[in-house]
């Protein structure tokens, strides 16, 4: 996990200094009215740290298989309205949520890794993996961001 959470570390460093440089215009920009804005996918990644998160802790003292429980990205993006979000709320929220991910995946053991996770598709796989799959995730949404 040593190396899942020093990426995570790196990754939030380098997108909030990125993003506390960015334009507005370049933030709130969307290529298409059917995608979404720079902005946009932070509010996402933020809505996947608070639905991760929540699962990381929850594992803990849940049945097992933990079931995996999806959540409607497009519709949480849309009611939270990220687009008219004052950019430096969104990026200390985003960068707190992460902070606490990486603080509960540093508590992680062999043995809670290991724990058995149900996902959408009745596939099984483990906290280590969710949580792989966590900065994983991110990392392709920050490419959107950064690189884009």
């Amino acid at each position: 996990m040593k190396d899942i959470t020093k990426k995570l570390e790196q990754h939030v460093h380098q997108c909030v200094e990125f993003l506390s440089k960015a334009s507005v215009l370049d933030l709130e920009t969307k290529v298409n009215p059917e995608k979404w804005s720079k902005k946009e996918i932070l509010g996402h990644l933020i809505d996947s740290g608070i639905n991760n998160l929540q699962r990381f802790t929850e594992i803990e003292f849940s049945s097992k298989p933990y079931k995996v429980v999806s959540y409607s990205q497009d519709d949480l993006v849309r009611v939270n309205d990220y687009q008219s979000a004052d950019i430096m709320e969104l990026v200390a929220f985003w960068k707190a949520i992460n902070i606490r991910i990486k603080i509960i995946m540093e508590k992680q053991t062999s043995d809670t890794l290991a724990y058995p996770i149900l996902l959408g598709n009745e596939e099984v796989k483990d906290l280590e993996f969710l949580m792989k799959d966590y900065v994983e995730h991110l990392e392709h949404h920050l490419h959107q961001i950064i690189k884009e």
